[in-house]
């Protein structure tokens, strides 16, 4: 019965010398050798391919997928980063740490919850406000770097002549307060969006964004009536 049973259990058995015999291996398929029309096809996919199906390439392995997705959007993650931080030299380190989590947690991304770059910005922001806890010096460089290149950056609220006050003001501001300034003056993300990224409900982030506005607004007030005392 206890030979009956072992060979159930580990299938053929050479009686010679009692040990179970390993099944032969399938024959592998045949490697299709890749030829210039499939390949130029596959770079086409890549290139005009949706984030989402990049992002599921990249869960397999795909390196050239990869660098597509840090081709699109390596200089958001970096804006998003400066925004958080305020200093430039960090926000590369930060963008760079983004994408690798990207690389080795593709799999986890589920695009029926949010699209890649809310994601990404997540992923980003996270990181930035770890950095930002993190003892080191204050630089005053955001303002000016971000708001060159935004569109209608914080419309309303500041004018060119109050970039360096800006500066000084989001450099002390809480982290929250700065991210959600960043990706929705700076980075034009929907309220949705920006709530999504902070992992936070709609009228929070709604909520939020107005209290750092009004703290925005406060601390520019107070810088340019210093400055009118000292002149």
């Amino acid at each position: 019965m206890r030979i009956v049973a072992a060979q159930q259990e580990t299938g053929p058995y050479d009686w010679a010398t009692d040990a179970p015999v390993s099944p032969p291996r399938r024959p592998s398929a045949p490697r299709v050798a890749e030829t210039g029309a499939s390949r130029a096809a596959k770079n086409l996919m890549l290139e005009t391919g949706e984030d989402d199906d990049l992002v599921a390439l990249v869960a397999d392995g795909d390196h050239a997928a990869f660098r597509v997705l840090m081709a699109r959007h390596m200089n958001r993650a970096i804006r998003v980063a400066q925004g958080v931080l305020g200093v430039p030299a960090e926000a590369d380190d930060v963008a760079q740490e983004a994408f690798l989590r990207v690389w080795r947690h593709a799999g986890s991304f589920d695009p029926r919850r949010a699209r890649f770059t809310t994601w990404l910005h997540r992923i980003v922001v996270n990181l930035a406000i770890d950095r930002r806890r993190l003892p080191r010096s204050e630089s005053l460089e955001l303002a000016e770097n971000l708001a060159d290149g935004a569109q209608d950056a914080l419309a309303g609220l500041i004018d060119d002549d109050e970039r360096r006050a800006v500066a000084r003001a989001l450099a002390q501001m809480p982290e929250r307060f700065r991210a959600a300034i960043t990706l929705f003056h700076f980075e034009g993300l929907s309220g949705r969006d920006c709530a999504r990224a902070l992992d936070i409900g709609e009228s929070a982030f709604e909520s939020l964004l107005t209290r750092a506005r009004a703290a925005l607004r406060r601390s520019i007030a107070g810088a340019t009536r210093n400055q009118g005392r000292e002149s």
